[in-house]
């Protein structure tokens, strides 16, 4: 039965990694043929099927980069909140968890009207790479806020009596003691989160707009990789082929970005054994 059972596993695991080389062949194969640097730094034109993706890159790094930077403090507040370190009432905690659950399981198009109605309409922002930021981040949160959680939650009570019985205040226990001991987990939010923000699209869709051109401010439309790969494939004949090199730019992004951070938490798990 163990044997059998281990059999199953190394085959689950290996059907992964299938599906996954075969996409990534399948993307580069297609693409590094007549992919060039110039592709990253040139502006689009003809609806993208030639020149390249420069704004593209710009207004995707400009929309996950505030969605990140609304998404880390409210999240590490709501996590910190939510583990049993912090006095709070039992029932809130419930409802709250419970809406937190209920958000991680809406549709990303229901994300997308939900923003073009509040952002893009009510606070008047219009179709701006603002509103589809911050509609990214009503859509990373409960994934980040879950992550967090668990790595506050994980840190031994002990650690906490300790700090109350020296006479720390909770906020100087959680800026000095909790926050350092939890940054792997608030890192590996981070990873899914950045992920699923570079590669959202239904979301941007009704938020951040199509346009293809350079954005000016924050408050300009700009076309995400996602949307611009999504629009090559489906609405302009001919643009397979920029759609597929913009694919293997998009899976670059997210490598990238995903080993920095990874890098980043093994060097704080090395350096920061503060409790063991």
């Amino acid at each position: 039965m163990n044997k059998l059972t281990k059999i199953f596993c190394w085959l689950s695991g290996l059907v992964i990694s299938l599906v996954l080389i075969s996409i990534l062949g399948d993307i580069i194969l297609n693409s590094l043929e007549s992919f060039n640097l110039t592709f990253l730094y040139q502006v689009p034109m003809s609806a993208g099927r030639r020149g390249g993706i420069y704004p593209i890159i710009i207004s995707t790094l400009l929309i996950t980069g505030i969605s990140t930077l609304v998404t880390v403090p409210i999240g590490t507040l709501c996590a910190i909140y939510l583990s049993r370190h912090y006095p709070s009432t039992l029932v809130f905690k419930k409802f709250i968890k419970r809406m937190i659950q209920v958000l991680s399981g809406v549709p990303s198009i229901v994300f997308g009207l939900f923003g073009n109605a509040i952002f893009c309409t009510f606070f008047g922002l219009g179709f701006s790479i603002l509103s589809g930021a911050l509609t990214l981040s009503c859509m990373c949160l409960p994934l980040f806020i879950t992550s967090v959680e668990e790595g506050v939650s994980s840190i031994p009570d002990e650690v906490i009596h300790t700090t109350h019985s020296l006479g720390f205040s909770l906020y100087t226990t959680f800026k000095s003691i909790v926050l350092p001991l939890a940054i792997p987990s608030i890192l590996s939010g981070l990873v899914l989160s950045v992920g699923r923000a570079l590669a959202e699209t239904a979301a941007l869709i009704f938020t951040s707009g199509y346009v293809d051109r350079f954005p000016e401010s924050l408050l300009d439309s700009g076309r995400a990789l996602s949307v611009h790969i999504y629009d090559l494939a489906m609405n302009v004949p001919g643009g397979d082929q920029n759609a597929y090199k913009s694919s293997m730019v998009l899976i670059g992004l997210i490598l990238i970005i995903n080993s920095v951070f990874n890098i980043i938490a093994k060097i704080i798990s090395k350096e920061g054994q503060l409790y063991e």
